[in-house]
């Protein structure tokens, strides 16, 4: 990938996590009515209300309110929680981790299962051999990525866990307590991962190489784990990576079905609680973290496949 397109992303990253910003300037400002008298109640005196507003800088012209809020986010200030009067930025350091783990396991899981099957599907497919195991492969991955993640989570909690018992219904309490959210997260993602790979493995095998391997009578396994695979992940670690953004800002239900103390359960609770100032400062970071990720994988991509940096006019 040259200098110029690689400046040219990170141009457009910063763009949009200033949109970002700005974004989430406007949402306590345009919460119809007044958001501290809604958090507040409606029985709060006024003269609370009004020092609050003054803690909060509200009622500072909207250019300064703007200019205070970009400094404070990009010093680390996301302001205090109405609630509880925790700064918001600890509250969100404590739960982060809880919510990348959760991801990164499902992304894993989804990879580690996901990347032999489709090879295995497409090994036993090609050619049009096998005509059976096709569409049962088609039609059970692409019920699996039809069905949203928060029906995962209650279906495997009722199975799983009040069924048969085998994993706590929720909370986090060690390893076996990731067990339920991970699956609930990782079973989409591993259907399309695994349709991906079939259609990436499908098209080396009817590459010149493969076909030359094979009259040399090169072992089934050391062809395609050693030469076949490698040029099947660059596509798969691509949508690993979009994946991996989806499932941070996407397993918000999946957290709250679980009781995981994550961001995605804080930012129900916030919303539930009217306190705006922490679902502001999570909504920030769930943005940020996903113009992250992209920028990372765009950049990934553009060094493992340089042609696939397209030039934009």
């Amino acid at each position: 990938m040259s200098r110029r397109t690689g400046l040219r992303r990170l141009v457009r990253f910063l763009v949009s996590l200033a949109v970002l910003v700005v974004a989430t300037f406007a949402m306590i400002h345009l919460i119809p009515g007044d958001p501290v008298r809604s958090a507040l109640g409606p029985a709060a005196p006024v003269e609370l209300v009004e020092a609050r507003r003054a803690a909060l800088g509200l009622d500072r012209p909207l250019p300064e309110q703007l200019l205070t809020y970009v400094a404070n986010v990009f010093s680390g200030d996301f302001g205090t929680s109405f609630v509880t009067g925790e700064p918001v930025g600890e509250v969100i350091m404590a739960r982060l981790p809880n919510t990348l783990s959760l991801a990164l396991l499902a992304v894993l899981a989804a990879m580690l299962v996901a990347v032999p099957l489709g090879m295995w599907s497409a090994v036993r497919t090609e050619n049009g051999r096998n005509r059976g195991t096709e569409l049962t492969f088609s039609a059970a991955t692409g019920a699996a990525v039809a069905v949203p993640e928060f029906l995962y989570s209650i279906a495997l909690v009722a199975v799983f866990a009040i069924g048969l018992g085998w994993f706590p219904p929720a909370g986090k309490a060690g390893a076996i307590t990731y067990v339920l959210p991970v699956a609930a997260l990782a079973i989409g993602p591993a259907a399309m991962i695994a349709r991906i790979s079939r259609v990436e493995t499908l098209r080396e095998l009817g590459k010149d190489y493969v076909r030359l391997a094979r009259a040399k009578r090169l072992p089934a396994a050391r062809l395609h784990l050693r030469h076949v695979l490698p040029n099947t992940l660059t596509a798969t670690l691509t949508v690993g990576g979009l994946l991996l953004t989806s499932l941070i800002a996407g397993g918000v239900l999946v957290e709250y079905v679980f009781a995981w103390p994550g961001l995605g359960l804080k930012i129900v609770e916030s919303v539930t609680q009217k306190d705006y100032p922490v679902a502001q400062g999570v909504v920030l970071v769930y943005g940020a973290i996903v113009l992250v990720v992209n920028l990372a994988v765009d950049l990934l991509l553009g060094v493992l496949d340089p042609t696939s940096a397209i030039k934009e006019t």
